[in-house]
């Protein structure tokens, strides 16, 4: 299904087209980072999965921001352009599948129920539901149209309302829960996942406003795409380092605030940005983003798979991958709400009086090329405008850090067992 999606979504005509080609792969993706935990789950030991998970992460954290370079380097010299970014992944993905058929070996679980019957697709709809109708009262709201508009104060409304309904049938009426909300009435539970949202909010910010800062600043895509370079480098070596420390000690809270902290630290830098800032400090603070983020993806996990029966493993994985995935869509939607927002208001505070500023604005807020051509004397102040959006994204980012922070160290230890019975060395 990814490689289909990803299929689709290159050789797409239109927005219809390129959505549902998204929606097949982003099924697929799903699928796809979940069996893999399963699979590290069934054949590792808890004490020691840390560093299984940790070289997971690394794929995963340094593909999600390797991505930004290889997409901005096809922009900036195929003659396919983005197009190729999506066709270019179909034969590595068919290849890894053949290779997943004949190499991995893991025996069936037998269930009474097929496995329709176990799809939550009542939870699924009011998940997606909920998301579509907040992202598009967030999109909307002083961006396209007023706050006090009808279709944002109907839009915010009605998603709060999804929401309850969603944690209501979840809770009472689901058999087999997408989220398993009584499982988050667990402390360490409910934290980690928490922790996975914010933090997953704020990376997927700073991976997307980075390279947009860096261009506009003159940086051309791959130039402005390079400065995140230095975050997989932290995801691969925090990633498994805390994995192989957890190995070592069989504890995690210290480290999960440790790991969190320093992703904090990394969007303390961030907030330092501006027009004169040198080109490589982004390097500093994508570095500590990085490899804060990929610590608490191991930590977070193995601290929900160890607060749970061994039974209950495979719902509260796809839990955390959940609030990841809802992380990462509600990450770009604030920080795109908060940057277009604060963007408008600054550049109509200072150009709002000239005669044709509505059209400039509208042109300057759709295409960064713009800023090439911009009238005479809007330049300096244009700029400063872009530096105070971005300077608002870097803040919401940093508030989000202080609340990861916080559920982090709400966290409880339990026992990394080093079997995969779960038992004490002298109950065997």
């Amino acid at each position: 299904m990814f490689a289909i999606g990803n299929a689709v979504c290159g050789f797409s005509q239109g927005e219809g087209t390129m959505i549902f080609g998204r929606v097949v792969a982003g099924i697929g993706g799903g699928g796809l980072m979940s069996i893999s935990t399963f699979l590290a789950s069934d054949l590792v030991p808890l004490r020691k999965r840390g560093i299984v998970q940790g070289l997971g992460n690394i794929a995963y954290g340094s593909g999600a921001m390797l991505g930004g370079v290889f997409g901005g380097f096809i922009n900036d010299t195929s003659s396919y352009g983005w197009r190729l970014a999506f066709l270019i992944q179909v034969p590595v993905v068919i290849v890894s599948a053949v290779l997943v058929f004949f190499l991995v070996k893991v025996p069936p679980k037998v269930s009474n129920k097929s496995l329709v019957s176990r799809i939550d697709f009542t939870g699924a709809f009011l998940i997606i539901a909920f998301l579509v109708t907040l992202l598009l009262g967030l999109n909307a709201g002083g961006n396209l149209v007023p706050w006090t508009h009808p279709l944002v104060l109907t839009t915010i409304p009605v998603s709060v309302v999804l929401l309850v309904t969603l944690v209501w049938w979840e809770a009472d009426r689901a058999a087999q829960p997408i989220i398993p909300v009584r499982l988050l009435a667990d402390r360490t539970v409910l934290a980690a996942c928490v922790t996975n949202l914010v933090c997953t909010m704020v990376v997927m910010m700073a991976i997307f406003y980075v390279p947009l800062y860096m261009q506009v600043l003159g940086y051309s895509a791959t130039q402005a795409a390079l400065r995140i370079l230095a975050s997989p480098l932290g995801v691969c070596f925090f990633s498994v380092g805390s994995g192989y420390v957890m190995k070592k000690t069989g504890r995690y809270v210290g480290l999960g605030i440790a790991v969190v902290a320093m992703q904090l630290s990394g969007v303390v830098v961030l907030t330092l940005l501006d027009e004169h800032t040198s080109p490589w400090l982004p390097f500093l603070g994508m570095m500590l983003n990085g490899g804060g983020y990929g610590g608490m993806l191991t930590v977070t996990l193995l601290a929900c798979i160890a607060a749970v029966d061994h039974a209950h493993q495979a719902v509260i994985t796809s839990a955390t991958y959940a609030f990841r995935s809802v992380g990462a869509t509600l990450g770009i939607t604030i920080a795109s709400t908060v940057y277009q927002n604060i963007l408008r208001t600054k550049l109509w505070e200072r150009f709002g009086d000239v005669e044709g500023a509505a059209e400039v604005i509208a042109r300057i807020r759709d295409d960064l090329d713009e800023l090439k051509h911009l009238p005479e004397g809007w330049h300096d102040g244009v700029l400063a405008s872009f530096m105070e959006a971005f300077r608002g994204v870097w803040l919401t980012a940093l508030g989000l850090m202080v609340l990861g922070l916080v559920f982090t160290s709400l966290m409880k230890q339990h026992k990394l067992h080093s079997n995969l019975e779960r038992q004490d060395d002298d109950e065997q």
